[in-house]
Order: C-alpha cells, then structure tokens, then sequence
C-alpha cells in the first residue's frame, strides 16, 4: 500500500473492481500463526494456498515471484532471502493487517532457553534433548529464516565439541515416560524401517529430487513416536536407531538439494538420535556425512575430525568396508587442505579394508561400497590436489566397477572424470565422457550433480575453438537449462 492511498484497497485492486484472490479466512488458523511467528514461510505458502484452493500460478500472479521460487520455496528447495522478497510474498498473499504483529514477535524465554539447551554439546545428552533438536530441524521453530538458528552457526571449535561430545557422552535412558500412546511394536519398526530404505535406493538410481519432503514426513511420524508411543528401552533404542537413520538421510537429501545449512541442522540432530540409539555404527554414518558438509561446503579440518572419531567410534567392529568409506571422507578433508601425503595414506588404506570384503558388523544401509566407489573418491582427491592426468586414471579405474543402477552416482564421477581429462589436455577423451554424462542425467535431480556439470561446460569452454567441444557446450547449455527448468 502506497503512503498517498488512503483506502483499504491497493490501486490495482481498485482499478480491477475485484475481490482480493486469498480470502482472509484462508489465514484463520493455528498453524499458520505459529509458522509467522517463526519466520517459516515455507509453511505460511503452503497452508495458506491449500486453505484458499489457489494454484501456485495464481500466487505467481498475486506476488509477482516466479514460478520456480514458488514451486522451490513450497517443497523445501529455497529458502525466502530478503526483505523485498518477504514483503512481495506476504503483500500478495494478502496478509491480514491484525497478523502482522505476529512477524514481530520474538521468540518466548523459555522456548528460546529450551531449544538452546536442546542443541548445547556441553549440556547432557538426553532423549529429551534429542527429540527436540529433531524437531527443530525437521521444520520446527529453527526452519527457515529463523531469528534462533542456534545449531546453524555451529563450526570450528563449536562443531568439533559436538563431535567429540557424541563419542564421549553417556547414553541416555529410552524407556517411555509418557505413560500411554501407541505400543511401538517390532511390525511398526520394521516398517518404518522400510520406508527408509526405500527412499534411500530412490535416492541412489535418481537423486535427491523432491525426497526431502516426503523424509521429513516419515522422520515426524518417528518423531511423534518418541514423544508419545509407549515402548521399553530396548524398543526405544530401536526406534532411536530408526529415526537416526532417517534424520541422516532425510540430512543428505537436503544437503544433495542444495540446502546446506538445513542439511546440517538435522545431521546434527541425527549424531544425537544415533548416540540415543546405542549403535555406534549408526553414530559413525552420521559423522560420515557431517565430513562430507564439511569439505564441500564448511571447514575440511571439520571433515578430518568426524572421520577420524567415526573410526576410534567402531573401533571395535569388524566393519572393514564402514572403515573404508570413513578413510575417503578423511582423504577428501585432507585432500580439500592440500595435505597430498594424508590423503593418499587414507585412499590406501581404503582400498586395502575394502578389498577385504563385508565383515560382520558391517550395516545393511551401507551397500553402495566398493571399489568403484573408493576410485572415484581418489579421482576426486587428485582433482582437489591439482593432479588431473592422475584423477582421470583413478575415475577410468572406477567406472567399470560403479552400480549401473547408481544413476546419481555414476554421473557424478564420469562427469569429473570429463573435467580431469580435459585438464589433462585430452579434450577429446573428455568431450566424449561429457556427452556420456548428458545421456545419463536426465532424471536425476541434484544440486551437486549441477555443479559438477557446471565445473565440466566451464573446462569444456577452454577448448570452444574445437568441434568437440562445441558439441558438448551446445548440447550441454541445452541440458543445463532443462534442468533448471
């Protein structure tokens, strides 16, 4: 509304004789209060559109962001950044003037005192605790553009206290206290489990995509569970060891999205879950994907310290190929430092436990290791330590032993592979591997695979004065603008 306009009504609403296209009773709801309150936007769109029965063209329309940003910002994939963007989005959603106050309202004392006590390493490590931290990466008061992002701004000595807290801290007691609720039984669990593994293989053969919607869901049923299901402690640590594995995953989709930060918010909770859940297997697969934050996107000494605790963690598991897969994490830390001699002394030593096979203790969701896997993450060490001719020789090594169903995978490392080639100075071999890539991705969705394709079209142009690389930069750009699409 324009300070000169003295009605009720914007100009071009007085101009069109029209209605407003939300309706006020649309906002009229308890939920949606609470996710204005706590900035989560994501929520307010989705309520609010779902309540008035507008289409997400009509609130293109209405606010004048794209479509994209709105499809994004409903599934998770974005986040609102900006003022003009908020006031665009709520000004068109046509926010009632008597719901404003709630932008305003800070956070309650105790609410604030208990999701820091919830996500504070230095404080005990209690069931409690962790449902909570759940909670609020899951989509609670910290989603979003929150004023509290306690766990968020965890790195450098913070997030290596959290670490190391995780391998020390004594284990929480898991029996019910809440007196009644659903009987958590071994069919329940079983089930749940189910659903995990499921999304996972999903992710696998075609990415991230839209799953992190559909693992934040799951992980709230679980989470419901541990808050009001009725089961004894060794039930508990069961369904704790569920839900880790869910928060870890549900992590990964959001990180493999692009959603960084919020993938660390719920990796984090999930190093709680998995502490509660008594399977140190279980807390060194959360560790594992904390490294992988923290070298693509954070500290790599952060990398080199959850590897690294990962391993005394199951020290004493005969886990040979869950070894190996910690040693790439640590080598990727190591090699993102540019400590060539610890890296390549991590990859050996990865290769050596995973030629040995599966041992006993090794986990079922811990399928994908190999020894494709352990040469593609040596092609990528050489890449980050400026050995290109080097990092194409491991990728060629990898390709032949890679899942053919592993989709993301499979793209992820050939497409490397092009970058290391054409840096080598083979621009053929790597305009040949490049349009490999390009048959493979269609499908799989994942802000990481983009990057790396974004890496190879940018290597690939170095060489644009040649026919081969033309092609692939023609073809590419065309790939690249679907896929944004």
């Amino acid at each position: 509304m324009s300070q000169y306009n003295p009605g009720s009504r914007c100009a071009t609403c007085s101009r069109s004789g029209s209605e407003p296209v939300i309706p006020d009773r649309a906002w009229r709801d308890e939920d949606i209060y609470r996710a204005l309150a706590a900035w989560d936007f994501a929520t307010v769109l989705r309520l609010v559109r779902r309540r008035s029965g507008r289409s997400q063209k009509a609130v293109v329309e209405l606010t004048t962001l794209s479509q994209s940003f709105i499809s994004d910002l409903e599934n998770d994939r974005k986040q609102v950044e900006g003022r003009e963007t908020i006031i665009a989005l709520l000004t068109g959603l046509g926010l009632p003037s008597d719901l404003r106050q709630l932008l305003l309202a800070p956070f309650a004392q105790a609410e604030a005192e208990r999701l820091s006590a919830a996500v504070d390493p230095a404080l005990p490590w209690t069931a409690t605790r962790m449902v909570t931290a759940l909670e609020a990466a899951a989509g609670g008061a910290m989603n979003g553009m929150n004023r509290r992002s306690v766990i968020a701004a965890l790195g450098g000595a913070g997030l290596t206290q959290y670490v190391l807290q995780a391998a020390i801290a004594p284990a929480e007691a898991m029996a019910s206290t809440s007196g009644g609720g659903v009987r958590v039984s071994d069919e329940i669990l079983v089930s749940l489990q189910g659903t995990t593994d499921a999304l996972r293989l999903a992710d696998a053969s075609h990415g991230s995509g839209t799953l992190a919607r559909t693992a934040r869901t799951h992980l709230k049923v679980l989470l419901g569970l541990l808050k009001e299901g009725s089961f004894n402690e060794a039930t508990g640590r069961r369904l704790a060891a569920v839900t880790a594995d869910t928060a870890i995953q549900t992590g990964w989709y959001l990180f493999d999205s692009g959603a960084h930060t919020a993938g660390q918010n719920l990796l984090l909770g999930a190093l709680r879950a998995a502490h509660a859940s008594g399977d140190s297997r279980l807390r060194a697969g959360a560790l594992s994907f904390i490294a992988i934050h923290s070298y693509s996107a954070g500290d790599p000494r952060d990398a080199v310290t959850a590897a690294r605790t990962a391993r005394q963690v199951i020290a004493d598991q005969d886990a040979p190929a869950l070894h190996a897969m910690l040693l790439t994490r640590q080598a990727r830390g190591h090699a993102r430092l540019h400590e060539d001699r610890l890296a390549l002394t991590a990859l050996n030593e990865a290769e050596e436990l995973c030629a040995r096979g599966r041992g006993e203790d090794d986990p079922h969701w811990l399928y994908w290791i190999n020894s494709g896997e352990v040469h593609g993450q040596t092609g990528s060490c050489y890449l980050d330590l400026g050995r290109p001719a080097q990092a194409a020789e491991a990728f060629a090594q990898a390709r032949g032993a890679l899942g053919a169903d592993d989709l993301r995978t499979r793209a992820q490392f050939l497409s490397r592979s092009a970058t290391a080639q054409m840096r080598a100075g083979d621009a053929d071999g790597g305009c040949a591997t490049g349009h490999e890539v390009l048959s493979l991705v269609a499908g799989v969705q994942s802000a990481r695979l983009d990057e790396n394709l974004a890496t190879m079209l940018a290597e690939a142009r170095q060489y644009s004065t040649t026919a081969p690389a033309r092609e692939l930069l023609d073809r590419g750009h065309a790939v690249m603008r679907e896929r944004a699409a």
